[in-house]
């Protein structure tokens, strides 16, 4: 087993798509990157290059499933395996109510057997880490028995990962942004879970913001799972490699980062993805540095538009990295538009 798992990103509908892996990929060589969740349905049924297709250089890179039948999930899983992924997670732990309608998601808290069933199906087909993620509980439910009852289910088929958000989902009451800030955390439960499955991967995820609080949970756990944190101010993490996983140099700059994703850009526009694709997940790269609502507002309002292609990025990584003269936005040539601060 890699250490890879020692940071993650965490899987994010709408954000974590392959173009959004590609661009965390520049920041960071060791640190694990999740797909969206996609449903067992889906893989079996929808458009699979579409839905499961990635660039190489995203490994390692984990696929997260969610269903309920345990027949469809490893087929699922098969064909994860088939496309390459690194790891297959159930997802047992997003509280939309699209989840709840589909039986799968957080409510599969109050099933654990079922949950058991689903992973020793997938075990038994791939030869991957197959891997759970979830919640301290649902509702009502006590956390201590709820966790540990779940856990226990998949460490007797066999499952030795385990990512855990360290709140509580209130399906009956808060939505789903709400169930990400409500429900209070409680770490000291993933503490004690690894306390008693001392030979599993145990990663904590919920609320972590900074590299400083993820060394903090690695004194007592296996890996760190960062969401929005990582996602709205994602240049923290090219300093993964050097304070979590031991590297020496340098990390990577912004301009670095930018000149790296034009030929991706470059492309994307060859196949007829349109540039926002791509930039919509490049927002925060410049957060709390000067210029960076000048950088913001140029690639929001001109990367959308039909004709925007590569030469955008190019635009944008010469005005960032020419010394500033005065709070003026970089000029696209090729839409002939320059934006005012």
């Amino acid at each position: 087993m890699t250490t890879s798992h020692r940071f993650c990103v965490a899987p994010m509908m709408d954000w974590t798509d392959r173009h959004d892996r590609f661009f965390l990929r520049q920041l960071s060589r060791h640190m694990r990157l999740y797909t969206e969740m996609v449903t067992a349905d889906a893989v079996l049924h929808g458009e699979r290059d579409y839905l499961l297709g990635f660039d190489p250089v995203e490994h390692p890179v984990a696929l997260q499933l969610g269903g309920s039948d345990p027949e469809k999930l490893a087929q699922a899983a098969v064909i994860g395996a088939d496309y390459g992924y690194d790891e297959i997670n159930l997802n047992v732990g997003c509280p939309s109510d699209r989840v709840q309608s589909g039986r799968f998601g957080a409510c599969l808290m109050r099933e654990p057997e079922l949950v058991a069933a689903c992973l020793a199906a997938m075990r038994d087909r791939v030869e991957i880490d197959v891997t759970l993620k979830c919640r301290i509980g649902v509702d009502e439910q006590d956390p201590e028995e709820a966790l540990f009852t779940l856990v226990e289910q998949a460490y007797r088929v066999g499952i030795r990962h385990f990512i855990i958000h360290a709140r509580k989902a209130w399906l009956d009451g808060l939505s789903p942004k709400e169930n990400r800030d409500i429900p209070p955390l409680d770490y000291d439960i993933v503490y004690r879970l690894k306390q008693r499955y001392a030979d599993a991967v145990v990663v904590i995820n919920g609320g972590i913001a900074t590299l400083d609080e993820a060394a903090q949970h690695l004194e007592k756990l296996d890996g760190v799972m960062m969401g929005r944190a990582a996602y709205k101010n994602p240049y923290q993490l090219a300093a993964v490699d050097q304070k979590l996983y031991g590297e020496t140099g340098d990390k990577i700059s912004r301009e670095d980062v930018l000149a790296a994703l034009i030929p991706y850009a470059e492309a994307l526009c060859a196949r007829g993805v349109p540039l926002h694709a791509l930039t919509r997940h490049i927002l925060g790269l410049y957060q709390n540095c000067p210029r960076a609502r000048l950088y913001r507002r140029f690639l929001s309002e001109q990367a959308p538009k039909s004709t925007a292609t590569a030469e955008l990025l190019r635009e944008v990584l010469d005005f960032m990295t020419a010394a500033p003269k005065r709070d003026e936005a970089p000029r696209a040539s090729a839409v002939g538009v320059a934006l005012r601060g």
